[in-house]
């Protein structure tokens, strides 16, 4: 008679078994553990968490937590299985279901810039969890966005959870919820640099350039730089020489433009977005006045009495993010009284500015800033604005 099989003992020897069989197997390490344990979810779970000291949340436990999308982003939480919560004392922590996923973890701890402890959620639960956020998400979504949001619109890629979710082309989902995280994250620009072996994604954000994500694999890399590139009508089987387009989404209703440059390097090409949001930038420069940028008060002076010289120029420089732009259009707002003929040339132009002429630059067309320049002077202007510096031509 055979003897009764012993119990299966969850300890640190079982979890090297687990993982050598992962990678022999190329499976999960959790999925195997869990596959040789035979215990319930629940079991599992719990010896789990004792064994690698995360405590264990339940479903109650979890429904009672309030999710933190500053700490980490609805869109990056449901790529990558995780989500940022804080109890009623405002404690932070981060709910995974695989504490086996060495990458995800480190992704995690280098994403989340405020302190946190980790809590062991089942896999169930999180998932319930996730998919009940994104349904909040979405009602509130559908409650902000105007009442024609839902009518298509030509040529410009319309970004909800919505659609996101809908979509079944990896690639596709990728740069979706890519560009809808950093709309909400608030980015000035989105980097996508090309690895050895896969792709980095950054967001500039308060002209700070972070990490936010990483896609393993050359091939999607590739695939998701091409992606861009076709959003933004440019030639995918160029790679060899840098490329600049331009490309146009929606998002609650309100369409956002963004400013694409490609660039060739050893690894296949990088790509960077700049997020040009007008209405973001309307809310932000409405009744703005130069003491409210945060400078000291002989620096607002001088920019005040340089501005409103009727001769001579002021230059305004400045790493990406920094706030030229905002600068400038402080110092128009302020002067703009309608007595001076006031002309901008932008690429593109931000925000309109009552009052004052403004034109784009449009390079396909021949307007380049230094043609626009010489056609500006004989339009009779009293001040200038000339929203880049490009050329020597432009300089002089």
């Amino acid at each position: 008679m055979n003897a009764p099989a012993a119990p299966f003992a969850l300890d640190t020897a079982a979890l090297r078994a687990a993982r050598a069989e992962a990678r022999r197997s190329g499976r999960a390490a959790l999925e195997v553990l869990e596959e040789r344990a035979g215990l319930p979810p629940r079991e599992f779970v719990e010896q789990l968490g004792r064994l690698l000291h995360y405590p264990t949340l339940t479903n109650a436990q979890l429904a009672a937590l309030a999710p933190d999308y500053t700490a980490l982003p609805f869109a990056e939480a449901a790529r990558h299985g995780v989500i940022a919560v804080r109890d009623p004392s405002g404690a932070l922590f981060v709910v995974c279901a695989d504490p086996l996923d060495a990458e995800r973890l480190e992704w995690a701890e280098a994403r989340v810039r405020a302190p946190f402890a980790w809590r062991l959620a089942q896999r169930d639960d999180l998932a319930v969890f996730l998919a009940r956020q994104e349904d909040a998400l979405r009602a509130i979504d559908g409650a902000l966005a105007p009442a024609n949001e839902a009518q298509a619109r030509t040529q410009v890629e319309d970004l909800s959870l919505a659609s996101i979710s809908a979509d079944t082309n990896p690639t596709v989902r990728l740069v979706n919820s890519t560009l809808y995280d950093a709309l909400k994250a608030g980015a000035s620009d989105i980097h996508l640099e090309s690895r050895a072996d896969g792709l980095e994604i950054k967001y500039r954000i308060d002209g700070v350039l972070s990490p936010v994500g990483q896609v393993a694999g050359r091939e999607l890399a590739q695939q998701t730089i091409s992606r861009v590139k076709v959003m933004s009508e440019l030639d995918i089987a160029e790679t060899r020489i840098p490329q600049d387009g331009r490309l146009k989404i929606a998002v609650r209703g309100r369409e956002v433009d963004l400013r694409v440059s490609i660039m060739p390097s050893i690894f296949g090409e990088d790509a960077v977005l700049r997020i040009l949001d007008k209405q973001s930038l309307a809310d932000q420069v409405a009744g703005l006045t130069l003491a409210q940028l945060g400078f000291d008060e002989p620096i607002v002076r001088g920019l005040r009495r340089l501005s409103r010289e009727p001769y001579g120029m002021l230059l305004v420089t400045g790493p990406t993010g920094s706030g030229k732009t905002t600068t400038l259009y402080a110092a128009i707002t302020e002067i703009n009284h309608g007595r001076d003929k006031i002309v901008t040339i932008e690429d593109p132009v931000e925000y309109q500015l009552p009052g004052v002429l403004q034109i784009p630059v449009n390079e396909k067309k021949g307007l380049t800033f230094a043609r626009g320049l010489r056609s500006i002077l004989r339009h009779d202007p009293d001040k200038i604005m000339v929203g880049e510096i490009r050329d020597p031509e432009t300089a002089q």
